[in-house]
């Protein structure tokens, strides 16, 4: 089963090594993962894409949360998110085909970012699924080179207003503070 996960990190050398050797170090191949800053310079977010059954994913989930750079852990199975993906292709086309592959790419809302003699590159951003039907339909025209993001994804407004009524801490749960004294993480078991 796929399942898409978000990270909030530290934002600090070392923390992509840190969970991407949690993962190999259990098995796991990376299908996705995205980094970069959030709205706090402090923190990164990390969005992880991996297929794995039930019981296995939700181990792995409770070990990243332990990892000592982790500030949040969020699975996205049974929540109402946004995943987004994007992806440039360089399509050898020359004129006497160009407006053919330029309708195609505005039918999925894309956008031509270069023109050269014999090429183009196209940029999409959307699903999976949106980005994957693109691809296959630009294939005969001659994909020259393609660049894909990998997901990002993030709560839905309704989803982030559930989460923030059931969120009451309990005495066990552990709180973490971006002032906490810098501790090094213990390597993966």
């Amino acid at each position: 089963m796929r399942h898409v996960i978000s990270a909030l990190v530290m934002n600090e050398p070392g923390v992509l090594a840190n969970v991407a050797g949690m993962f190999a170090a259990r098995g796991f191949n990376i299908d996705s993962l995205v980094v970069g800053r959030t709205e706090t310079p402090d923190l990164s977010r990390m969005t992880i894409v991996v297929t794995a059954d039930e019981n296995t994913f939700e181990q792995v989930r409770k070990q990243l949360g332990k990892l000592v750079p982790v500030v949040k852990v969020r699975d996205f199975k049974d929540t109402a998110y946004v995943e987004r993906e994007m992806v440039l292709i360089t399509i050898s086309v020359g004129p006497e085909k160009r407006n053919e592959v330029i309708d195609i790419v505005r039918l999925f809302r894309g956008k031509v970012v270069d023109v050269a003699r014999q090429s183009l590159i196209v940029e999409l951003a959307g699903t999976e699924d949106k980005i994957e039907a693109l691809i296959e339909l630009l294939r005969p025209y001659g994909i020259r080179e393609l660049a894909r993001t990998g997901a990002i994804a993030m709560a839905r407004g309704t989803q982030n207003a559930k989460d923030d009524a059931a969120s009451n801490p309990g005495p066990k749960s552990r709180k973490r503070s971006l002032n906490a004294p810098h501790a090094q993480a213990l390597p993966p078991s």
